[in-house]
């Protein structure tokens, strides 16, 4: 039991370290300040400094880059899903930091999504099921059903696309990071409900066949 705590944890940190460092960075403000006690920097947090989406950028490449390592030294090997992420967090926050224009960082998720979004049509396109690969050994569903979802989860992905875009080119900073850092994950879990009749409707049992009747 204890280990598969320690596991659950592990994946929580590897899954959702970056951007849970993110929120934090921004909502409360941290920053490092200069002090002259024994310790040249000091973390700080909250006051009258303002949000700022730049520097709560460099923590989310930072906590990215935690939660990475974290996952390689405690499962040997890199996730897929948390690699892309963190993967797409270096690119397009380094080019924030380095350019000091926070708009990489707000067009990231449009770009995550409509490459998962593309991923998942092309695999479709040359008769591979990405969606499938990644969760066929939790759920037993026919091919038909498999592509189904697979098109499902791609519209799904260019329409968040879309609206993350909405919402960064029409809305405040403070605004844009509530729904990146948490609804997008209420639209997900919404998204993802919605499917459970369907991929219930379709899931196979090994259960054997019933025996003929006379």
């Amino acid at each position: 039991m204890r280990r598969g705590r320690a596991h659950g944890v592990i994946r929580l940190i590897v899954d959702y370290g970056g951007i849970a460092t993110f929120a934090a960075a921004y909502f409360l403000r941290l920053r490092f300040v200069a002090t002259a006690g024994p310790l040249p920097w000091a973390l700080a947090w909250g006051g009258a400094a303002p949000p700022d989406l730049i520097a709560a950028t460099g923590w989310l490449v930072a906590g990215s880059a935690v939660a990475l390592l974290v996952g390689l030294a405690a499962e040997r090997r890199l996730a897929p899903m948390p690699l892309i992420a963190g993967g797409f967090a270096f690119i397009f926050g380094g080019l924030t930091l380095v350019l000091h224009d926070a708009r990489f960082t707000k067009i990231k998720p449009t770009a995550v999504n409509l490459i998962f979004a593309a991923a998942l049509l092309a695999g479709l396109g040359l008769r591979r099921n990405p969606l499938k690969w990644l969760l066929g050994e939790a759920l037993a569903l026919p091919d038909v059903a498999w592509r189904a979802l697979t098109v499902r989860y791609a519209v799904y992905f260019v329409a968040m696309a879309a609206l993350n875009e909405a919402v960064w080119r029409t809305q405040s900073d403070w605004v844009w990071v509530e729904f990146h850092t948490l609804g997008q994950w209420i639209c997900v879990l919404l998204f993802s409900a919605a499917q459970i009749p369907f991929m219930m409707k379709h899931l196979k049992t090994h259960e054997p066949p019933p025996p003929p009747t006379d």
